[in-house]
Formats: structure tokens, C-alpha cells, sequence
């Protein structure tokens, strides 16, 4: 009988493949399977304060997040509003918490997609914008600091900001005929906390703000807050909205809404944690039709800027008037 040797029978590279496929499966400390990373995403957070504030508030919802859902949650906290639109827009961030006006860029511009909306801890699903000044300032009411424009060194909030920007732009200056940017003597963009710390420190005199910062100043700082004078309150604004892309893997997108809507139903420690964001007490499902009366809002801003410009020719401004009814009754 003739030997063959093994190698001849079965080439190299087949031999090692079966030693190493024996190897695994003799070896106690092999898996079964292996196991596949955990799906990752990044959750933008706006800049209504600074991001410190913003990541000692919403770090614990993340954590709960990681556990429950068993994705990798990396959180990315810009310096203004459109550094989140714009990492959404890049897919550099695929879930974000935003103000509506924010949401609205964001799902116009950056493939963005309401899945939900906050409540707060009272059950309510709406908050006011603010003008406060401080309770030692000359002027007590908003038809004192509007009277004294020329005098007023005002803040305003972010561009991108609904209660800070939009609603006070439409329902304060737009309604009294006029222009923020020329009628005070000096005008500044900043974040809801910023405003808020300028005002308690004298270096504005007036400034936007919400029910949302400053509540958790009235609750976590009342000796604080007892030197602010809210000067000006807006109507209802509908609270904050939560956008996903909506290019992202629907299997996340089902374990992200199953905990949103999950969250803070009857666990004690998930309701503190919320609550500690701002008042909030749960969440519930939204889409992209929450963002109606904010486009009407914005659109109804820009009729009465385009109404009261004195500098445009009636050609001009019937054009521009007429383009604004259009959209305005596309959204009816």
C-alpha cells in the first residue's frame, strides 16, 4: 500500500482552515456566534445655554437611552442652532432635540422628520416666549421699553430659536410696525441663558426669553429669579419636537420610538430625570404637520415686514404680497 502524505491529500490552506475551525469549537471560551457591534447614533441638542448646562440635563436621558434601547448614544451639543441643523443636514448627528423653528430647517433642509413632542410634567404640550428686564430697570411695562427703543440695549435670541426670535419677531415687533434690528440702540443674538444671565447682570436692558428657562430658574434659583421683570408673554407656542433623519435604518428608528414614548410613564427615577431637563413629564407621537402654525407664523412675520416697508415701490410689494397669500393658502 502506497503513503500519500496528508499535505498531498489536502492542500495547506484547507488544513489550516479545519485546524482552526476545530480549535474554536473545542475551545470553551468560544461564542456560538459573534456578536454584532451595537447600531450607533449621535443626538443633537440645541443651544438654548451653554453646553455644560445642556449636558448635566440631558446626559441621564441619554444613559437610560443606552440601557434600553442598546444603541451607543453619542450626544453633540453645538454652540448656536444651526451647528445642529447643519451636522443633521451632513448626517453627522441623526437625532436631535430642536425648537420648531429649528425643526423646521432641519426637516426642510436637512432630511429631518418629526417622530415626537414633549409634555411637560403639568401635561400640557405648550410654553410662552418671554420679554424680561430687570426689577430695577425704568421701564415697567412693554410699552416703556418699546417707547424708549433708542435708549434699550436688547437681546434676542438665535436666529433659529421660535420663542426667542420668531414668535417675538411676529407678535411684538411685526404687530407694532417695527424693525428690531434699526429701532433699538444696540441688538444681540444669544442663547435663552446668556439673555437671562445679561439681564440678571445689568449689561442688557431687556431681552427674549421662555417659560422653559426661566421656569427652571424660578425653580432652581427663586432668589434669583425674583430679580427679573417679565415684561412681555406670548401666546401659546407648541412644545419642542424630537427629528430623526429619515434616511436611518428603521430597526433604530422602532427601539427609539418604542423608549420615547415609553419614557417617564410610571418609573419615579425616569420622572426626575425629566423633570430636571425642563419640567418635562413624558413624550408623545408627532410628525411634521406639528410645524404648521409655526410656518403660518412665519409667513404671516414676513407679510407684515413686506406691509410696513415703506421703501418698496406698491409694484413691488403687491408682488411680494401676493407671493406670501400663496403660501400662506398652500398651507391651509
Amino acid at each position: 500500500m502506497t503513503f500519500t502524505p496528508l499535505e498531498a491529500r489536502f492542500p495547506r490552506r484547507l488544513m489550516l482552515a479545519g485546524v482552526a475551525a476545530l480549535a474554536a469549537a473545542l475551545s470553551p471560551l468560544a461564542p456560538a456566534h459573534a456578536q454584532a457591534p451595537a447600531a450607533e447614533i449621535n443626538f443633537g441638542i440645541i443651544a438654548t445655554d451653554s453646553a455644560s448646562a445642556q449636558r448635566e440635563r440631558w446626559e441621564p436621558f441619554f444613559r437610560d437611552m443606552e440601557k434600553k434601547t442598546g444603541l451607543k448614544v453619542t450626544s453633540f451639543y453645538a454652540p448656536d442652532y444651526a451647528g445642529v441643523i447643519e451636522a443633521m443636514r451632513f448626517n453627522k448627528i441623526q437625532v436631535a432635540w430642536y425648537g420648531n423653528k429649528a425643526a423646521m430647517e432641519a426637516v426642510d433642509r436637512a432630511n429631518g422628520e418629526i417622530f415626537a413632542q414633549v409634555m411637560y410634567a403639568d401635561g400640557t404640550y405648550g410654553y410662552h416666549g418671554l420679554v424680561i428686564t430687570h426689577k430695577d430697570s425704568p421701564y415697567k411695562t412693554i410699552e416703556d421699553l418699546l417707547r424708549n427703543g433708542k435708549d434699550v440695549n436688547f437681546g434676542i435670541g438665535d436666529p433659529n430659536s421660535t420663542s426667542g426670535f420668531l414668535v417675538p419677531t411676529f407678535y411684538l415687533f411685526a404687530q407694532n410696525k417695527i424693525d428690531h434690528r434699526t429701532h433699538f440702540k444696540t441688538v444681540r443674538n444669544a442663547s435663552h441663558g446668556v439673555n437671562l444671565q445679561a439681564v440678571l447682570a445689568k449689561q442688557v436692558d431687556a431681552a427674549t426669553n421662555n417659560t422653559e428657562d426661566f421656569g427652571k430658574l424660578e425653580a432652581t434659583r427663586p432668589d434669583l429669579a425674583a430679580n427679573i421683570r417679565v415684561l412681555w408673554r406670548s401666546p401659546l407656542i407648541p412644545s419642542d419636537p424630537f427629528v430623526w433623519r429619515k434616511d436611518l435604518d428603521p430597526a433604530v428608528k422602532a427601539r427609539l420610538k418604542t423608549f420615547v414614548l415609553g419614557y417617564a410613564k410610571t418609573d419615579p427615577a425616569e420622572k426626575a430625570i425629566l423633570k430636571n431637563v425642563y419640567s418635562y413629564g413624558g413624550f408623545r407621537e408627532s410628525n411634521n404637520s406639528q410645524l404648521l402654525p409655526i410656518r403660518q407664523l412665519e409667513l404671516a412675520r414676513d407679510r407684515a415686514r413686506v406691509q410696513n416697508d415703506d421703501k418698496l415701490d406698491a409694484a413691488a410689494k403687491a408682488q411680494a404680497l401676493a407671493d406670501i397669500d400663496r403660501k400662506l393658502a398652500a398651507l391651509q
